[in-house]
């Protein structure tokens, strides 16, 4: 516990910052929406972007001149910040004890090497669900002035779920890459370049037919915005895929840390 307390402490900053910063992109994406808010002719500016880019990007499945429509459209922003700032705790947590070169003093606590990583785990667990609370309550916070209805708190409610399900993936990526790295220093870049690079392959899915099959190999291809805009809510398998590759991701984590050498 007293471990568990600790990390929570140090990662206090951490966590303003992210909130802070998706904050101000709710804020600024609200100031947005004024101009398209009962406007369909503002709408027009879409007609010069490609078609298939609209697509992956699921804007052509959205409405944008309804408070529900923006937010299905901010989702790619949403689960984007979120998976950084998941993925960052995760590494964080395990890799600062041998860059700050503080690893010899956890060592020496009378606890084993699985419970260390768990406390960590959990408190970065900690991190990701408040930071989807946040969100959660500065969506609700902005909006007031429109005066959303029920669909659009259903469906902000099932942004929430998918975003954090998201932050659990990349959150136990980030943890893996922590225990088995040997360069505490560049791990964290690492996740952020991984991050990209899926993203980008999500893209590319959803502009092409043909390679839509690469959603399946990436996080941001198992949650689309407007498909449980639609049905109203998750598909099953995104919740199968989500909880067997973080079971994985852990399970590499745990057995690489229990085993190596660290740092010192």
């Amino acid at each position: 516990m007293r471990m568990y307390l600790r990390e929570l402490k140090t990662n206090i900053k951490s966590l303003l910052i992210w909130t802070v910063v998706i904050a101000f992109l709710i804020i600024v994406a609200i100031g947005k929406f004024a101009a398209f808010e009962g406007n369909p002719e503002s709408l027009a500016i879409l007609d010069t972007m490609p078609p298939q880019l609209l697509e992956a990007l699921g804007m052509r499945a959205f409405n944008l001149t309804t408070v529900e429509g923006f937010f299905g459209a901010m989702f790619t922003y949403f689960v984007i910040i979120g998976a950084m700032a998941a993925a960052l705790w995760g590494v964080e947590v395990i890799s600062k004890e041998e860059r700050d070169r503080t690893v010899e003093f956890t060592l020496v606590l009378p606890i084993s090497r699985q419970k260390i990583v768990t406390s960590k785990l959990l408190a970065a667990l900690t991190n990701c669900t408040l930071f989807v609370l946040f969100t959660w309550l500065i969506s609700i916070f902005a909006v007031q002035t429109y005066q959303p209805d029920k669909a659009f708190y259903d469906f902000l409610r099932l942004e929430m779920l998918a975003m954090f399900l998201v932050e659990m993936v990349f959150q136990g990526f980030g943890l893996m890459l922590g225990c088995i790295s040997k360069s505490p220093r560049k791990v964290g870049s690492l996740a952020i370049g991984v991050i990209l690079g899926l993203y980008f392959l999500s893209i590319i899915a959803g502009m092409n037919e043909k390679l839509e099959w690469l959603k399946w190999l990436t996080p941001f291809g198992w949650f689309n915005a407007s498909q449980f805009f639609r049905n109203g809510h998750l598909e099953p398998l995104s919740y199968v895929l989500s909880a067997v590759v973080v079971m994985v991701f852990l399970f590499i984590g745990y057995s690489n840390y229990n085993n190596r050498d660290l740092y010192i």
